[in-house]
């Protein structure tokens, strides 16, 4: 593996993975039960990482699926991301915070925003278009919901 000089593309997607992860690790030690979910979670975003670095396509496919879809997820599927939200807003108004494992919605939330816009504008930087990336992006898709799917599961 060549390191390349790392940019403001790559610097997103690093800043946005360890912030998620960090976020992972905190929900887990709110939430016990989640624990591995989390731990295996965490693995997309360190081969997100891995392969963005190394600027090959396949960690922005990955980044932008699996930090896409859970923030698509929490903001139009769950409540999540909104509680967070609320939580924020009465943390801000009353300088308490009543529900940490909620809040954390908000940090996590905005981390894959970071991974997204970083791998958008690495793919878009870096990479010269192919027509077979759109299947590419598919796959990759496809086998994170996947990964993540079985993750939910099986924790």
């Amino acid at each position: 593996m060549r390191i390349q000089r790392i940019g403001a593309p790559e610097f997103l997607i690093i800043l946005g993975s360890v912030l998620f992860v960090v976020v992972l690790f905190i929900s887990a030690v709110f939430e016990a039960d989640i624990r591995w979910l989390h731990f295996f979670q965490a693995f997309m975003y360190i081969a997100c990482v891995a392969l963005a670095i190394d600027r090959n396509r396949w960690g922005y496919f990955i980044g932008i699926s699996a930090a896409g879809f859970w923030d698509y997820g929490n903001a139009f599927v769950n409540t999540f991301f909104l509680n967070g939200v609320r939580e924020l807003a009465t943390w801000m108004s009353t300088g308490r915070v009543v529900r940490p494992d909620q809040l954390v919605a908000v940090p996590a939330w905005i981390a894959n925003l970071l991974i997204v816009a970083g791998c958008l504008s690495a793919y878009l930087r870096h990479i010269q278009s192919r027509r077979d990336d759109f299947l590419r992006f598919l796959v990759a898709f496809a086998l994170t919901s996947a990964f993540f799917a079985a993750d939910m599961a099986l924790f």
